[in-house]
C-alpha cells in the first residue's frame, strides 16, 4: 500500500513540474510585469521632482512618453504570461485527469471500490481542476515576491528604515498567512468529500430513477439527496467562512503593514530626509504592495485547496488493485478450454470443473451467490479464496488481465447500456465513423449501415427486432443507461453487443430473464448457432438455455451437485429439477 501511495504521490509532482517550463516562462514574464508596476510609482517620483517641480515642460514629455512604453510593456507582460500561467494549470489538470481515468479503468480494478461513481467524476473534475490550479498559485507568487522584492530594494535605497520595514514585516505576514490557511485547508477536505458522496448519491438515484417510481419510493429518494446535499451545503458553508475569515484577517494585516509604511514615510518627509517626489513614490509603493500581499493571500488559499484535493487524488491513485497483475501474454492461439481446481465459491469444499473448449456449456445454480463468485473469478475481477482458475492450462493470475479480458469475455445481466444510439452501444466504433447516425440523418437506414459481424450479432439476440421497432432504427437513441428501452429490450442489445465482440470464450449471465417465452427459445438457438465451434458458457437457469448447452453443471451449495445433459439432468435429478423447472 505504501509503494501505491508513492506512486500516487509520483503523478502529482510529475503533473506539476510537467508544466516546469511554461509555468518558469510565465513566472519570468510576470515577474518582468511586477518590477515594471513597481517602477511606475518610482518614474512618477522622479518626474515630480525633475519636471513638475523645476517646471520643465520638455522633460514632463519625455517621461510622460517613457511611462506609456512602460504601460505598454506592463500589458503584453502580463497577458503573456497569464496565459502561460493558465495553460499550464490547464494541462497539469488534464494530466491528472486522464491519469484518474486510466487508473479507474485499469484492468486489476479497485479504484472503485467503496466509491461511487459520481464521487469518482467529483475526483476527476474538480480535484484534478484544484490541484492543476496550483501551478497558477506558484506563478503568481514568484510574481508576488519579485513586487515585493524590488519594492523592498528601492525603499532600502531611499530610506533604510522603509527598507527594513518592509524585508522584516512580509515573511511575519507570510507565516501568519500560513497559520491562517490551515482551517481552510481541513474545511476545504471535507467540503471536497461531501460534495463527491452528494454527486455519487445523485448519479446513483438518477440511475435508479425507474425502479425507484416502481417501488413508489421516490419520496424516499428525494428525503435521502436531501441529507446528503445539505450535509455537504454545511460542509460549503463551513468552508466558505474559513475562506472569508481568512482573506479578512490576511486583508487586516496587510491594511496595517501599509499604513505603518505610510505613517514612516510620511514622518520621514516631514523632517527632510525625503524629497516631495520620493514621498509620492514611497506611498505608491505602499499601495502597490496591496497586491502582491493580497496574492500572498490568495496563494495560500489556493494551496491550501490544492493540498486538500491532492490529498483526494492521491488516494484514488494509490488505491490497491483488486487483483495482483500478472505479465504473461494470452495463449496464442487461444483454444478456450477453462479449468477450475479447487476453486471456493461460498461453499465449504473447492469446486473442480472443467470448461471443454469450443462447446457451449451450461451452469445451473441453487444460490445466486455461486454464481456471482463464478463469474467474478472467470472474469477475473477477484482472485479466489483458494484454489485457482486456468485458460488453456495456464493460471489466471499469471496473465496479464488486460489481455485476458480481451480473450475472456464475462457479460452481466445488468451490463450497463451509454447514452447513444442503439449500433453504438452494439458496435462502438460504428459511432466514431458516424455510419448509422449520418445515415439516419440522410434519410437512410440503419440497416444500409450495419456490418456483417453486427448484422448476425444482432439477429442471434434478436436486438434486430428492436432495431426494427425504433424510429430511426438502429441510429435511434437509447438514452442514458438505455431508459427509452423495455428490460426485454435492454437485454437483447447487451447479448447483442457481447456476440458482436466475438471473444475466444464468452460467459454470459441470465441474458434473457426478461424476455418472453418464444424469444427466449429464438435467442437460445440463436446463441448455439452463433457460438458454434467456440467455448461458451452461459449461467442461467432458464430451461431454454440450457436444453440447447452441450452439457449442463449444476452447482449447490458451492459445489458441483450433478452434470449432463438437461433432459438428463431433469429426469435424474431432484435438486436440478427444482432449481430450474420450479
Amino acid at each position: 500500500m505504501r509503494s501505491g501511495e508513492q506512486s500516487g504521490r509520483d503523478v502529482l509532482t510529475r503533473s506539476v513540474r510537467g508544466q516546469a517550463r511554461r509555468v518558469g516562462l510565465g513566472a519570468a514574464l510576470g515577474c518582468v510585469h511586477q518590477l515594471g508596476e513597481a517602477l511606475v510609482p518610482v518614474l512618477i517620483g522622479v518626474v515630480i521632482d525633475q519636471a513638475v517641480a523645476g517646471q520643465d515642460a520638455g522633460r514632463l514629455a519625455l517621461w510622460l512618453v517613457v511611462l506609456a512604453g512602460m504601460y505598454v510593456a506592463l500589458s503584453w507582460s502580463f497577458r503573456l504570461g497569464a496565459r502561460a500561467g493558465e495553460r499550464g494549470a490547464e494541462e497539469a489538470a488534464h494530466t491528472l485527469r486522464l491519469a484518474i481515468v486510466r487508473r479507474v479503468l485499469d484492468a486489476r480494478g479497485g479504484a472503485e471500490e467503496g466509491r461511487l461513481p459520481g464521487e469518482l467524476a467529483n475526483v476527476a473534475t474538480e480535484d484534478a481542476k484544484r490541484v492543476g490550479a496550483v501551478n497558477m498559485a506558484l506563478m503568481s507568487g514568484m510574481w508576488a515576491v519579485a513586487g515585493m522584492t524590488a519594492s523592498a530594494v528601492w525603499l532600502l535605497l531611499t530610506s533604510v528604515p522603509l527598507g527594513l520595514i518592509v524585508l522584516l514585516g512580509t515573511p511575519v505576514l507570510l507565516w501568519l498567512g500560513h497559520l491562517l490557511s490551515k482551517p481552510l485547508e481541513r474545511r476545504s477536505e471535507a467540503e471536497q468529500d461531501r460534495a463527491a458522496h452528494a454527486s455519487g448519491v445523485a448519479a446513483d438515484l438518477v440511475a435508479g430513477l425507474r425502479v425507484l417510481k416502481g417501488l413508489g419510493a421516490q419520496q424516499a429518494a428525494v428525503e435521502r439527496y436531501r441529507r446528503t446535499s445539505r450535509a455537504s451545503l454545511a460542509a460549503t458553508l463551513r468552508a466558505a467562512r474559513a475562506e472569508s475569515w481568512q482573506t479578512g484577517l490576511v486583508l487586516a494585516l496587510t491594511g496595517g503593514f501599509i499604513a505603518l509604511i505610510a505613517l514612516v514615510g510620511g514622518r520621514l518627509a516631514l523632517d527632510g530626509s525625503l524629497t516631495l517626489g520620493q514621498l509620492v513614490s514611497a506611498v505608491g509603493l505602499a499601495l502597490f504592495l496591496l497586491g502582491p500581499l493580497e496574492t500572498f493571500a490568495w496563494v495560500n488559499a489556493e494551496l491550501a485547496q490544492g493540498r486538500a484535493s491532492a490529498a483526494r487524488v492521491a488516494e484514488v491513485l494509490a488505491a490497491a488493485p483488486a487483483v495482483v497483475g500478472g505479465q504473461a501474454p494470452v495463449p496464442d492461439p487461444v483454444r478456450g478450454e477453462l479449468r477450475l481446481r479447487g476453486v471456493r465459491l461460498g461453499g465449504p469444499d473447492g469446486v473442480d470443473l472443467d470448461l471443454s473448449a469450443g462447446r457451449l456449456t451450461g451452469i445451473a445454480v441453487t444460490d445466486p451467490a455461486s454464481a456471482e463468485a463464478l463469474l467474478r473469478c472467470l472474469g477475473r475481477e477477484t482472485d479466489p479464496e483458494s484454489g485457482s482458475v486456468e485458460l488453456d492450462g495456464v493460471p489466471l493470475t499469471r496473465l496479464d488481465p488486460a489481455g485476458l479480458r480481451a480473450a475472456v469475455l464475462v457479460a452481466a445481466h445488468d451490463a450497463v447500456l451509454f447514452d447513444g444510439s442503439l449500433a453504438a452501444n452494439v458496435t462502438p466504433e460504428a459511432e466514431s465513423r458516424g455510419g448509422p447516425a449520418e445515415n439516419a440523418e440522410a434519410g437512410g437506414t440503419a440497416d444500409e449501415a450495419a456490418d456483417p459481424r453486427t448484422e448476425r450479432a444482432m439477429a442471434a439476440a434478436h436486438a434486430d427486432e428492436v432495431a426494427r421497432s425504433l424510429p430511426h432504427g438502429a441510429a435511434t437513441g437509447v438514452g442514458e443507461g438505455g431508459r427509452s428501452l423495455s428490460g426485454g429490450q435492454r437485454q437483447r442489445v447487451l447479448l447483442a453487443r457481447a456476440l458482436r465482440a466475438e471473444p475466444p470464450v464468452l460467459v454470459v449471465h441470465d441474458p434473457t430473464t426478461a424476455v418472453d417465452a418464444v424469444t427466449e427459445a429464438r435467442i437460445a438457438e440463436g446463441l448455439r448457432e452463433i457460438r458454434r465451434g467456440r467455448t461458451t458458457v452461459v449461467v442461467t437457469n432458464s430451461p431454454a438455455l440450457l436444453a440447447v448447452a452441450d452439457r449442463v453443471v449444476l452447482l449447490d451449495g458451492g459445489r458441483v451437485g450433478a452434470e449432463g445433459t438437461h433432459a438428463e439432468l431433469v429426469q435424474a435429478d431432484a435438486t436440478y429439477r427444482t432449481a430450474v423447472l420450479a
